[in-house]
């Protein structure tokens, strides 16, 4: 079974708030998103707020563009990438794309 794929793309992302909006518009998250590490976690681990189909199939979340954010903001980008990989237990996935 094939995984659902979302790409997430941080072009022009300088700060956590840029990062939240891109995720909530990227990753099609409900309106009650919070905008913070904490909400971001909950949607992730919560597979009734994924795409139809990802429950079952499980998704992954492409990455791309996201250097120059990590490069700009290392712990916020350390704090993604922990957020992100915690929702790996629930079957998210996260994939690094090529970054210009």
């Amino acid at each position: 079974m094939t995984q659902l794929v979302v790409t997430l793309d941080l072009d022009g992302v300088t700060d956590k708030a840029g990062l939240m909006d891109r995720c909530a518009r990227d990753l099609r998250l409900p309106d009650y998103f919070g905008h913070n590490w904490d909400a971001l976690a909950d949607v992730l681990s919560d597979p009734g707020v994924w795409p139809e189909g990802a429950d079952e199939k499980g998704l992954l979340v492409v990455v791309r563009n996201w250097r120059s954010y990590a490069e700009e903001r290392p712990d916020e980008w350390e704090t993604a990438i922990d957020v992100f990989s915690h929702a790996s237990a629930a079957t998210v996935a996260l994939a690094l794309g090529a970054s210009s």
